[in-house]
């Protein structure tokens, strides 16, 4: 095989990968932008090596993009944009392939804005142990290989990653789909007409609102009452003239799902302008994550460009 044909064959080696290292680095990052980067520098340095030492690829190209997403994680510009009360995770829409795997509860909620969010409380290697094992079901021996460390450093890392989250975690389990779709629906109806007492029946007794304020605020904007919740939803539901400025012209809301869990996305044209999340939990919404910051929408504009949506619940916001 002459140098040419050696260059594709290996190329179409890496490309064979690209999915699940592209889904392995989302999970570590909670961005798809630095998933890409951390997958494209991957491929940098597997055209740098000696591909005909390299026994095992996809093990080899795991280990590099692992340790490539916790450079990134450890890195001084990371610690500055990622401290608490500052970074939300990266939405996606249903069906982007840096999703998966997705073939059981425990790989579907490693994707979760719940559990990206929860996992900035792990230090970079609990973290990468947590996901190599829960997500992609690694044996402790191969993240040992992985991370240079121990097998029994991985399950020390794993016991404390599990019991961070656990201790952390508020509200757990899958909600049924259809019945979420209705609460969602429901909130969405209350919110545009004004029933602010209807949008506190919806919510959980500890429920909590995060909003990134459209990338126009240094912080996360938070609230942690259902009556202040209900009071601020209202509000930012309320169309405006001034509002409708700023987003650029009339949006339609849609019904759809991000990372698994219920979202309204506002569109305009094919572009998305904001995506608000829900967490359902006992029939009722326990958490609202509303994003519109456009550096956090643009891997999901796209795949928005390519998908075919129901029809809007609100043609015209």
């Amino acid at each position: 095989m002459d140098s040419t044909a050696t260059d594709r064959f290996d190329t179409s080696r890496f490309e064979a990968s690209r999915n699940r290292l592209a889904s392995l680095a989302y999970r570590l990052l909670g961005s798809a932008a630095d998933a890409e980067d951390a997958v494209q520098d991957a491929f940098l340095h597997w055209q740098a090596a000696d591909r005909q030492r390299i026994k095992l690829p996809e093990a080899w190209l795991t280990k590099v993009v692992t340790n490539l997403c916790l450079d990134r994680l450890r890195s001084a510009r990371a610690r500055r944009e990622r401290t608490v009360g500052t970074w939300l995770p990266e939405p996606l829409l249903d069906g982007d392939p840096m999703l998966g795997p997705a073939g059981t509860a425990e790989q579907r909620e490693s994707v979760s804005l719940a559990l990206l969010t929860l996992m900035e409380r792990l230090s970079p290697v609990e973290r990468a142990v947590y996901v190599l094992r829960e997500a992609f079901s690694d044996s402790h021996s191969e993240i040992a290989g992985i991370l240079d460390i121990t097998e029994s450093a991985s399950q020390q890392h794993l016991h404390r990653a599990r019991r961070r989250i656990t201790a952390a975690r508020r509200h757990g389990g899958e909600a049924d789909a259809a019945a979420a779709r209705k609460v969602v629906e429901e909130f969405l109806e209350a919110a545009s007409s004004g029933r602010t007492e209807r949008l506190v029946a919806l919510l959980t007794d500890d429920a909590t609102a995060v909003s990134d304020g459209a990338g126009r605020t240094r912080t996360l904007l938070r609230y942690d009452t259902p009556r202040r919740i209900a009071a601020v939803v209202r509000a930012g539901f309320k169309p405006t003239p001034a509002k409708r400025r700023f987003a650029g012209g009339t949006p339609a809301v849609h019904y759809e799902c991000v990372n698994g869990a219920p979202a309204l996305l506002f569109v305009i044209g094919d572009q998305v302008i904001g995506a608000v999340t829900f967490d359902i939990a006992g029939g009722k919404i326990a958490t609202v994550r509303s994003i519109a910051a456009p550096a956090r929408l643009v891997r999901l504009t796209e795949a928005w460009r390519q998908h075919e949506p129901d029809a809007p619940l609100i043609s015209q916001w």
